[in-house]
């Protein structure tokens, strides 16, 4: 991996749940206000959901007191306490923009008939620790110095191959006497 990958692969969750447009959920979010910290529970519908990796965001929408309130949430931010699924939604869009104009009733998704709630949570990533520290010990260690003498050969003298005497052949009869005597 590369420097960037794996910094955002540090900072990403290993587990974030299931989220499905038109679902009604229940996010907490941490408040920091002053020196003491709370936690803020905002729960409305998903209308969108872009992005991927470290930077992927869902937007959920609510109506508190007759106006239409959206919040952009990062799934991977550490504010984010936990997010429960309260209703599975039937959503046939990517984008619910069209909640957006509506009031009342008639801004909430039809809810899925027969449907279970269920925390299902996505793996993100797998626990990569292992290979690192055995490639950072690696790099600890001291890599122990090796000198090597390299021995370069010499050009032996070039011999010539013996010759052989070649002797004509007048006869192809005699040839093959001659050579039966050599032998």
């Amino acid at each position: 991996m590369d420097i960037l990958k794996s910094i955002e692969h540090e900072q990403m969750k290993n587990k974030i749940p299931e989220l499905k447009i038109g679902n009604t959920v229940r996010v907490h979010v941490r408040v920091k206000e002053g020196n003491r910290e709370r936690i803020q529970v905002f729960e409305g519908i998903i209308i969108k959901k872009q992005g991927g990796g470290v930077n992927a965001t869902f937007t959920v929408r609510k109506i508190s007191y007759g106006v239409g309130v959206e919040k952009t949430f990062l799934v991977h931010s550490p504010r984010i306490e936990k997010i429960e699924v309260t209703r599975v939604g039937k959503a046939r869009r990517a984008k619910l923009y069209y909640l957006r104009d509506r009031v009342g009733k008639a801004a909430k998704t039809k809810e899925q008939v027969g449907a279970r709630i269920e925390t299902k949570e996505i793996t993100v990533k797998e626990d990569v620790v292992p290979e690192t520290v055995e490639v950072e010990k690696a790099l600890e260690e001291p890599v122990p110095v090796v000198e090597e003498t390299i021995e370069t050969a010499t050009e032996a003298p070039k011999t010539e191959p013996a010759k052989e005497e070649i002797k004509p052949v007048e006869n192809a009869e005699t040839a093959s006497e001659e050579d039966k005597k050599a032998e």
